[in-house]
């Protein structure tokens, strides 16, 4: 009865977060796509980002700082003490996102790689230019596109098709192996092949798999 509770408690928990974060894309939806149709950036990824960095409008520097994209600076709030920057309004944190995006060099280079429907490069063109630590952080705002279905409001056009992105490839190193060979000659032994090759007979005898320590004259042994 108890684990059934506990369910239900978090169940009611998810589906409580989940309506908080309609809410707060219905609320923010407009402005978002006013910034896409002006800045060609993705409203998606606009909404996307807010709702990571303020926890849908949750967090203490939406409340109290109108900050929804975790941007550092100075404020003068008295209510909390934080590094990080205030605003008038949800719009001029909005409004502000977009500013850095278009007059930071690392930043502005983004217009011209990507359209204003790739959400998937925008995020990860925005991550890898340092605009948040976590490596997961691209990842995350994908997450959220897909799971509201942000891209709806990108205005994408019927045909439109999303780029393909290779995954990283890791290439691992190559191991070296010793491939000296040495063809046993007449009146060869281990211990004496061993001391020329500076290793020692038990050694070869493992590499080779030897059981017995006689050697055949023409035998190929690796070292």
């Amino acid at each position: 009865m108890r684990i059934l509770t506990f369910c239900f408690i978090l169940l009611s928990g998810f589906i409580a977060k989940a309506q908080e974060t309609e809410n707060y894309i219905t609320e923010h939806l407009d402005y978002a796509q006013g910034l896409m149709q002006d800045h060609k950036i993705p409203a998606s990824v606009i909404l996307a980002v807010a709702i990571h960095e303020s926890a849908a409008g949750n967090s203490k520097i939406a409340q109290h700082l109108n900050n929804h994209f975790g941007v550092k600076g100075p404020n003068d709030n008295t209510e909390i003490h934080s590094s990080y920057r205030d605003y008038d309004s949800d719009e001029a944190s909005y409004n502000h996102f977009v500013e850095i995006m278009e007059t930071r060099p690392q930043f502005n280079s983004l217009f011209d790689k990507y359209d204003q429907y790739d959400y998937k490069g925008w995020a990860r063109g925005i991550a890898r230019s340092g605009y948040a630590q976590s490596r997961t952080w691209a990842s995350q705002v994908i997450a959220l596109v897909k799971k509201y279905e942000l891209y709806r409001y990108d205005d994408r056009p019927a045909d439109y098709v999303e780029p393909v992105y290779a995954k990283p490839v890791y290439h691992r190193k190559k191991r070296h192996f010793n491939s000296a060979r040495y063809t046993v000659k007449s009146g060869d032994n281990l211990n004496l092949i061993a001391k020329r090759k500076g290793t020692t007979a038990k050694a070869i005898m493992k590499k080779n798999g030897l059981k017995s320590s006689k050697l055949k004259p023409g035998q190929k042994l690796r070292l």
